[in-house]
């Protein structure tokens, strides 16, 4: 198999042959037809997470076909389309994971974190946690919904149930879950970098009744927020927009600190809260949504080998919408 490999973080990707993996019990191999880039691969990537499991192949917005299976897994699943996302194992039998909260478990795996995921043409998951997807779709489309739809789908459901909803950083997850929320009848605002022209326009493409800069006031005022920008910055902004008693939701994994700010700003009942990770549940909710609402990622596609470059791209600003890996 090739693989782009991360030897240290804050370094380039190096691309090597390594032989074939071979399932273990319970696993199955995937043969990789795409594997979208997240903003999560960048923090790991730089160093922004903790302790990633070295060498490492990064990604973990996986689609591709099963090739081979471990012992105890169904043989029907051989050759099914399948995708593979970033929460690889949860325990089953910590607290969080009896409650029904696998995404909070207490002894997690992590695709593309700390096991190996899908900037390759191969990669092993726990069969338990793949999900069968649309054989006839276009996979380079379907990849950014492992990830960045699923997180979407999970701040959207977070932020709860307003009528006007503002979208700070809109890429890839903010693209994906404007299509599934304007279908739910929902008004979007989106919030770009400042003078983020392209942004903007794909945002109001795509059905948002405003955009503009993240220093920007919209006409409206806001029942909720999403905010997926990694920058602690935006929390006050993003509460100065809301009414009282709505909901600001910090969607990434990674932020810079939230400054100091006025106590009024969260007074009037207004909430923060953040979503960690996703569970299997959120996808057997979300496919089929996205499904309904035809939803469409809008995608630049890169060969494997130019895995660095799409990082670049996606750290620099110049992607509109999400980057896809296509070994």
């Amino acid at each position: 198999m090739k693989a782009m490999l991360l030897e240290q973080t804050g370094q380039p990707l190096r691309l090597v042959e390594l032989p074939e993996p071979v399932p273990e019990r319970g696993e199955v191999r995937v043969r990789i037809e795409a594997c979208a880039v997240c903003r999560t691969d960048l923090h790991v990537v730089d160093g922004e997470l903790p302790d990633p499991k070295l060498p490492l192949i990064p990604g973990h917005e996986i689609v591709g076909r099963v090739d081979a299976l471990g012992g105890g897994v169904e043989q029907i699943l051989l050759g099914r389309r399948v995708g593979v996302g970033w929460l690889g194992v949860a325990c089953g039998h910590c607290r969080f994971c009896l409650m029904g909260s696998e995404n909070l478990c207490d002894n997690p795996q992590f695709t593309g974190y700390t096991r190996n995921g899908g900037f390759a043409t191969h990669v092993i998951a726990d069969a338990r946690f793949t999900f069968e997807l649309d054989a006839a779709a276009d996979p380079v489309s379907q990849a950014p919904l492992l990830c960045a739809g699923l997180i979407g789908w999970r701040c959207l459901k977070k932020a709860g149930d307003g009528k006007r909803f503002g979208l700070f950083g809109f890429g890839a997850a903010a693209h994906i879950i404007t299509q599934v929320a304007k279908w739910q009848g929902r008004d979007l605002y989106a919030f770009t970098r400042p003078g983020d022209r392209a942004a903007q326009e794909l945002a109001m493409s795509l059905g948002c009744v405003w955009a503009g800069g993240s220093d920007d006031k919209p006409p409206d005022e806001l029942d909720a927020a999403i905010i997926f920008a990694p920058i602690g910055g935006l929390v006050p902004t993003a509460l100065g927009l809301v009414r009282k008693g709505g909901r600001v939701v910090c969607g990434g994994i990674h932020m810079s600190d939230i400054p100091a700010m006025r106590y009024q700003l969260l007074w009037g009942e207004r909430e923060l809260v953040s979503v960690a990770n996703l569970t299997r549940s959120d996808g057997q909710e979300f496919f089929p949504v996205a499904q309904q609402a035809g939803v469409h990622a809008h995608t630049t596609a890169y060969p494997l080998e130019s895995a660095n470059e799409a990082l670049d791209d996606l750290r620099s600003g110049k992607i509109s919408g999400a980057a896809v890996l296509v070994p």
